[in-house]
């Protein structure tokens, strides 16, 4: 895969707008937002969630969402997904008879980034996942994901107010995403991964967001050992990375970062009197938004 296959585009109109307001010193002034709106999920005949996204990338979304509630199975069969863009619904259609009416009631997951929900018994199947723990990250490689990712044009510099999550393999951004709540941009992350047959025992995921337990059980579903984030860490996070095996990396900003679970797949190579990590092309103030 080359770099950046996917990433965004801050210049779609359908993804923010400008709104008027005032500033500090009561000067008027436009103010970029970014924009919310509703996608309802069936799969097959069941409606599933009501999920507020930015509105890219539906069919990812739509697939990473149902894999991470485990609706969809690894080796499940789609044999279709219809998009309505008028009346804002997804259908996500299998082979598999699949029947989750006793399961679910109708839920809205909103763009709080703690409102992500969580089907089924995932902790019996994270507790199964084993990590690939020949898989290595260099800290040179790390250094320049970070400059990458933090200098590439993106609503999360346009804007703020948006995560952003990337699928990484050594020092390439592979696939970046951008959602008004971080679980959107993981699923839609694990629906390319599953559509296009990506392989995760070599990659290293990247996000903008806190290491949350949710984060940490999401990327262990997808098999991916490694996880980097701008952000800090939970403590529940952290106990679950210990134990999962996965690679925990917070706090990359600059030449720094912690690494607290996963120690052993670092690779110390870089020379930091002569990183370049890019800080001074980040927009002041987005950043600190959109990572907290």
């Amino acid at each position: 895969m080359k770099e950046f296959t996917i990433r965004p585009t801050p210049d779609d109109p359908r993804l923010s707008s400008t709104v008027p307001g005032l500033d500090h010193e009561g000067r008027k002034v436009d103010t970029v937002v970014v924009t919310e709106r509703p996608l309802t999920l069936y799969l097959n005949a069941r409606e599933i969630v009501t999920m507020m996204t930015i509105g890219d990338h539906p069919d990812l979304l739509a697939v990473g969402y149902l894999l991470n509630q485990n609706m969809l199975r690894a080796d499940d069969e789609i044999t279709g997904i219809d998009y309505d863009e008028d009346i804002e619904t997804i259908v996500v259609r299998t082979k598999r008879k699949t029947d989750y009416e006793d399961k679910l009631k109708k839920k809205t997951q909103t763009s709080g980034c703690a409102q992500g929900t969580i089907f089924g018994d995932l902790m019996e199947e994270f507790a199964a996942v084993k990590l690939n723990p020949r898989a290595k990250l260099k800290t040179s490689d790390l250094y320049a994901l970070t400059k990458k990712i933090n200098t590439e044009p993106s609503l999360y510099l346009k804007a703020g107010a948006i995560h952003g999550c990337v699928l990484c393999k050594g020092d390439k951004p592979l696939i970046y995403m951008e959602d008004v709540g971080r679980h959107n941009a993981v699923d839609k992350i694990a629906g390319y991964m599953f559509l296009n047959g990506v392989k995760p025992g070599d990659k290293t995921f990247y996000t903008t967001g806190r290491l949350t337990s949710e984060m940490v059980i999401k990327t262990v579903k997808m098999g991916i050992p490694i996880l980097v984030s701008r952000s800090g860490f939970t403590a529940w996070g952290v106990d679950l990375a210990q134990k999962a095996g996965l690679t925990l990396i917070g706090r990359a900003r600059g030449k720094r970062f912690v690494c607290v679970a996963g120690e052993k797949r670092l690779v110390f190579d870089a020379d930091l009197a002569t990183v370049d990590v890019g800080e001074g092309k980040m927009r002041k103030g987005a950043a600190m938004e959109a990572g907290d």
